[in-house]
């Protein structure tokens, strides 16, 4: 469809792999990801090879680089065999698993990665690779749930995507959202939650104050879903304005529904020096979402309580 806005960059896909269930999961999504977008799919292994070549023996370093091989080898084979027709490329890379990723996404790719490694030295880990690739990266990243059958990992769809939506800054996250939802041939419903603990706090517990403030949050909801609905006139909208002490406890029971969760990826300066890291329900929907999440990054100071 035409619009006035420079439709979001959702072009290549880039999905890292370590030989974990979760891995293979992701990979499996990530490709039909591609087909829905109509663009090839990369796929990744990053055996740091180059950053422990001191610790490791010549013999080592060649049993990783053949083992990523067929891993690589594989992995293409697998989501060749769902998805015929799509292009495949693969890289193993000697560098770690972030840097390999951040690589390979560019400016304008979308990274996913599992939610769970096998662990391991010479794997990606991406259990704690994922959550460190989503925290500092400039592009998008999606973190898919699954592998223990708790959680969906396409072959469950409900036919819905699910948008956190704070305030009128996040009408780009709702814009990524309802592009998702045209490629998901699904439904759109934006969720608004605001913390009432923190309101309250804000009218220095003036109780009388709460309607005043629960009518100011779904107004900022009406203005995003207002926009939505006329740059995306054929899709489906629901809007829904929640209140709550726990955006993330909301959130993480919404995904039930919804085949992808699309939110502001906050970063905040980390306990190790400035090293960003994920806000605190951003975390929390990355470990316990029903859904994969799409985060798109944003810095500390445009996202408030909703990450």
């Amino acid at each position: 469809m035409e619009s006035a806005f420079r439709t979001p960059d959702t072009s290549s896909v880039v999905v890292g792999v370590d030989g974990s269930q979760s891995a293979r999961s992701a990979a499996l999504w990530a490709a039909r990801e591609a087909v829905r977008r109509d663009r090839p799919l990369h796929i990744v292994y990053g055996a740091d090879t180059d950053g422990r070549a001191l610790y490791l023996s010549v013999e080592l370093i060649e049993r990783v680089r053949v083992d990523g091989r067929e891993l690589l080898d594989d992995t293409a084979k697998a989501v060749s065999a769902e998805c015929p027709g799509l292009t495949v490329t693969t890289e193993f890379s000697r560098a770690n698993a972030v840097d390999s990723l951040h690589r390979a996404g560019g400016l304008h790719g979308t990274i996913v990665v599992g939610n769970r490694g096998m662990g391991g030295f010479n794997s990606l880990m991406l259990g704690s690779v994922g959550l460190d690739t989503a925290a500092i990266a400039s592009t998008h990243v999606i973190v898919v749930r699954g592998v223990d059958g708790a959680e969906k990992t396409g072959a469950e769809e409900t036919g819905t995507v699910l948008a956190a939506v704070r305030d009128e800054h996040d009408l780009l996250i709702a814009r990524y959202a309802a592009r998702e939802a045209e490629l998901h041939k699904a439904s759109l419903r934006l969720l608004h939650v605001w913390n009432v603990l923190q309101s309250v706090g804000e009218v220095v517990s003036m109780l009388d104050g709460i309607d005043e403030i629960a009518a100011g949050q779904a107004e900022t909801l009406r203005a995003v879903t207002d926009v939505i609905r006329e740059e995306f006139p054929d899709l489906d909208v629901q809007a829904d304005a929640e209140k709550s002490i726990s955006v993330a406890g909301v959130l993480v029971e919404a995904s039930r529904h919804a085949d992808l969760l699309v939110m502001g990826g906050r970063r905040v300066p980390g306990a190790l020096g400035l090293t960003p890291n994920l806000g605190k329900a951003t975390h929390s929907l990355v470990h316990h979402a029903h859904c994969p999440v799409l985060l798109i990054p944003r810095t500390g100071s445009d996202f408030g309580s909703q990450s």
